[in-house]
Parts: C-alpha cells; sequence; structure tokens
C-alpha cells in the first residue's frame, strides 16, 4: 500500500499578493492576466512601490497549493522543492509541515540563495497578474527527489512552471522515467497561458509519455491543442492523457476520458481574487479520485473548494471551510 496519494514537484515560492487598479499594470508595463517571470532587481522594485497596499503574504507555488488543500481534505500528500535557509524559506517548510504536508529532509530542499518569490497583483475584476522570480528555484533538479518517497506515492504530480529551467525539466523526464517503471501514475498540470505560448515543446516532451491526468484552463487548451472548440480540445489532449479536466471559471469545468464526457456547473460566488482557484481545484480533484469519490464527486468537491478561494484573497482556505465543503458533498 502506497504511504502517499500524491508526490508533488514544483516551485518553492512566497507569495506576495496585493490589489491594485490597471493603471498600475499600464505604469508598470506588466502584461495583465498572465504569469511574468522577472529577476530579483525588477521583484524589489516593484514590491516597493506596492508596499503601501497592505500586501497579503503566505507560503506559495503552484503544486504545493494544491498539495495544501490534498492534506487538509484528508489526503497524504507529499510536496517536492528548492528554498534556502532564510526567513521565507523557514516560514514555507513550517507552514507545510503544520497543515500536514510531507517534505523531504534538509538534504533534498534546501540550497544557499534567496528562496523565491509571487508577486500577485489583483485588479477589481478580480483577475490576476504574477510576477515572478524564481531565484533559487531555477536550481531545482534531480538532487532534489527522494526516489524512496516518490515510490512509495500513488501520483506524482508536475508543475508546468518547471519547464522553464534546463535542470528541472531532466528531472521531469528522470521522474517520468521511474514512475513508468514503477507503475506510478503521472498528472501534469499547464499552469499558466504563458507556459503553453512560450514553452509548448516542452510541455509536450512531456505529454508524449503518454500520461494519466492533465489539468488545464479552457484557453490553455484551445491554445495548445490549437482547435477552436472545448470538445475538440479535450478529444485532442486525450491523444496524451488518459483523463483530461478543464476548468472553465464561472462556467465549472469539464471532464474527459476516451469513454465520457462530464459537465460540472460552477457554483455561484462573488470573486474577488482568481489566486490558487486552479490549485485548489486541482488538489480537490487529486483528493478525490485518489480516495473513491469518482471522476464526478471529484470535480464537485473541486468546484465547491475552488469557488471559496477565489471568494477571498489569498490562495489557502482555512481547515474549518474546507471540512464543512467536504461533509456536504460526502
Amino acid at each position: 500500500m502506497k504511504k502517499y496519494d500524491v508526490f508533488g514537484i514544483g516551485n518553492a515560492l512566497v507569495d506576495c499578493v496585493c490589489m491594485v487598479d490597471d493603471s498600475f499594470l499600464v505604469e508598470n508595463n506588466i502584461e495583465k492576466g498572465v504569469m511574468t517571470l522577472v529577476d530579483k532587481e525588477k521583484q524589489k522594485l516593484l514590491i516597493e512601490k506596492i508596499k503601501n497596499t497592505k500586501p497579503f503574504i503566505q507560503s506559495g507555488g503552484s503544486v504545493s497549493n494544491s498539495i495544501f488543500i490534498l492534506s487538509q481534505l484528508g489526503g497524504s500528500g507529499y510536496s517536492s522543492f528548492l528554498v534556502s535557509d532564510d526567513d521565507f524559506g523557514n516560514i514555507y517548510i513550517n507552514d507545510l509541515k503544520n497543515n500536514g504536508v510531507k517534505t523531504g529532509e534538509k538534504k533534498y530542499t534546501i540550497a544557499a540563495g534567496m528562496t523565491g518569490s509571487c508577486l500577485v497583483l489583483t485588479t477589481p475584476d478580480a483577475e490576476r497578474t504574477m510576477n515572478t522570480c524564481l531565484s533559487i528555484s531555477t536550481k531545482y533538479s534531480i538532487k532534489n527527489i527522494n526516489f524512496d518517497d516518490l515510490n512509495n506515492s500513488k501520483y506524482l504530480y508536475i508543475e508546468g512552471y518547471l519547464v522553464t529551467s534546463e535542470l528541472s525539466m531532466q528531472a521531469i523526464h528522470d521522474c517520468i522515467s521511474y514512475c513508468k517503471k514503477n507503475n506510478i501514475k503521472i498528472a501534469l498540470t499547464f499552469s499558466d497561458l504563458s507556459m503553453v505560448k512560450f514553452f509548448k515543446d516542452k510541455l509536450e516532451s512531456i505529454l508524449n509519455y503518454k500520461i494519466d491526468l492533465l489539468f488545464c484552463n479552457e484557453e490553455e487548451a484551445k491554445a495548445f491543442s490549437e482547435k477552436p472548440s472545448l470538445n475538440e480540445s479535450s478529444n485532442f489532449l486525450l491523444q496524451f492523457s488518459k483523463l483530461v479536466v478543464i476548468t472553465r471559471g464561472d462556467k465549472g469545468s469539464f471532464i474527459a476520458t476516451s469513454k465520457e464526457k462530464i459537465n460540472i456547473d460552477s457554483v455561484k460566488t462573488d470573486a474577488i481574487d482568481t489566486v490558487g482557484a486552479g490549485d485548489a481545484f486541482s488538489g480537490a480533484f487529486l483528493f478525490g479520485i485518489n480516495n473513491g469519490m469518482g471522476l464526478e464527486n471529484s470535480g464537485k468537491l473541486a468546484s465547491a473548494l475552488s469557488s471559496k478561494v477565489v471568494s477571498k484573497i489569498g490562495s489557502r482556505l482555512e481547515s474549518i471551510d474546507i471540512i464543512n465543503v467536504k461533509k456536504s458533498l460526502l
């Protein structure tokens, strides 16, 4: 019996979330609605400009956010990442451990440098724009993988943002090869439209292994497949993944296999911040399919929890909110 439901690999970032007007994005030449990689100097300048907005700060990173939700639901999650032995790095590790997320020993998780950060700029329409300084995360490599723990996992979950680093890409390929030999399922999230636009070849190299589960949103699915409709896009992606899960914002979500297509309604809410919604959806869905809930009920749980996330600032939920949603659906 496997010890972990999911072994996630991804960038470790401290999130700094703040509300800004569209004019702020224009004045600082920031493209709205996408994730942009920036250097330390650029990030420091922007942080200086938004410090009076009282930003909300917490540990983040796409896959770690998903593993966080999975663990709070009662699943067994493991997060593999790289931080530095600085204040942000210590906050990051302690936050995960205090919320039931398993991590590797220091030799797998800590290296000299500066912990990465993500400046999340949220406009009044609840759209998120992210400026990310990966810093030490760019050094994430095969050295940071504890293969004993991976072997004890049902799923390997890969963060799409990792494809920006050659070291991380090699780690991904090595992990996938290991999983194929050891009967471990493989899941991938595209993470962001910018990854599809600028690193499509890297994502293709992962999908060519024929994975078990793909997460993306509708815009990413259409961009990657170059197909105009949701149904055509999902059929295209099913060439590469046994299960495709496509989120559609306030239109709900779409689950596709070779045998069935399932539409999941959205849960109506007043959205104020979309940060972490996709991460929460993925984490809840992974919990569901690993714990006997089936595809449709896993989709409903994921939809309910992601709607809770967008109704507040930040990517995390309180344990009581997660427990209440879970109880309402079980």
